[in-house]
């Protein structure tokens, strides 16, 4: 069970139209698209004290302030109802889908939303691959707050997606360089795409780094210390530490073939050399997984690309991380659109539809 919390004691004002008068009826009985996690095709990751309704109502407090959407009250009448059509703007693997809902709800629930894809389906340029029907003002307001999550997971999903596949038989990470404050939002993506989720924070892995190193005087010692406070605490988690040398390797290997302790994952920092052609060279982590011969499951860190991943994901490593799956994503475009054709129309003039 996701140990994400929904309840929020965050008080905003009401920024959203309640009274309705039906002026267009609907066929299908409306449904309530507020979601339990059971529900949903891929689950976020689990946190102990993230509240995702809390964030959701923080992104569409910042958007409303305490006015509202004064161009809507200004434009639209209070009881109208529209349709709303998602499109895509460029292909990609669409995610935020769940999230979406989730929004839509907490803006109005009677909201209708309706899906052609689930979170992880691939979209292509044009394509329409869902709708949301009800009070237009209350669409409009939703419309911003779930496009800025739904690019943001999309495009992280899609590169998590393409790298995924090209670092395989290897697991693709993410790491914690991720939007403050969305960290669940950015992992969740990361799984929508096909990675793996890297630790969630600093309370869940313990990852000895190289200032850790540093300050507790050696490699060696730094492990000693964590085997010692896991110990007395009597924890039991996933532990890894960071080698930049081969020499650091060894002296890890040496120090747990002769006690018993509680490291299970090597990292091995930097050891893809670049080149001046623009390749890279993976001899130094191949030797670095050799000496490590399974005892422990090894993780590549350090200059991966599009370009690189590839060649790394064949050296035997279980895992290689990338900081830019989150923290230098590119958005992928899609729009919500009321009038389609007109949308459509616009987005062939300018190539992007």
């Amino acid at each position: 069970m996701s140990g994400v919390i929904f309840s929020s004691s965050l008080i905003l004002p009401q920024l959203y139209s309640t009274s309705r008068r039906i002026v267009k009826m609907s066929v299908t009985e409306t449904r309530n698209p507020g979601m339990s996690f059971e529900s949903m095709v891929i689950k976020p990751p689990s946190h102990p004290t993230y509240d995702l309704k809390g964030v959701i109502k923080l992104a569409l407090a910042e958007d409303s302030g305490d006015r509202g959407d004064v161009t809507c009250l200004a434009t639209i009448p209070i009881d109208m109802e529209v349709e709303a059509h998602f499109l895509a703007k460029e292909d990609g693997i669409v995610a935020g889908i769940s999230l979406a809902e989730m929004i839509f709800h907490e803006v109005d629930p009677s909201l209708k939303v309706e899906w052609s894809r689930k979170d992880g389906d691939y979209v292509q340029k044009g394509l329409q691959f869902g709708k949301v029907s009800g009070r237009a003002h209350n669409i409009v307001v939703a419309e911003r707050v779930v496009l800025n999550f739904m690019q943001r997971m999309s495009g992280i999903a899609t590169l998590a997606k393409t790298m995924a596949d090209a670092a395989h038989p290897a697991c693709i990470l993410e790491t914690r360089k991720t939007a403050p404050g969305l960290r669940l939002v950015d992992k969740w993506a990361i799984l929508i795409g096909g990675g793996r989720n890297h630790r969630m924070g600093l309370f869940d892995m313990v990852m000895i780094k190289d200032n850790h190193i540093s300050i507790a005087g050696g490699i060696t010692d730094a492990i000693k210390s964590v085997d010692q406070y896991l110990e007395g605490q009597n924890l039991q988690m996933e532990v890894e530490v960071e080698t930049r040398t081969l020499e650091e390797v060894d002296e890890v290997l040496r120090y747990t073939s002769q006690t018993k302790s509680s490291l299970t994952r090597i990292m091995l920092d930097n050891m893809v050399i670049p080149l001046s052609n623009g390749d890279v060279d993976v001899s130094m982590l191949k030797d670095a997984v050799e000496m490590i011969n399974g005892r422990f499951e090894t993780e590549a860190s350090g200059n991966v690309t599009l370009d690189t991943v590839h060649k790394i994901g064949q050296t035997g490593v279980t895992y290689i991380s990338s900081g830019a799956l989150t923290h230098s994503v590119k958005a992928l475009d899609i729009s919500l659109k009321i009038d389609t054709e007109l949308a459509l129309q616009v987005g062939r003039r300018t190539k992007r539809a």
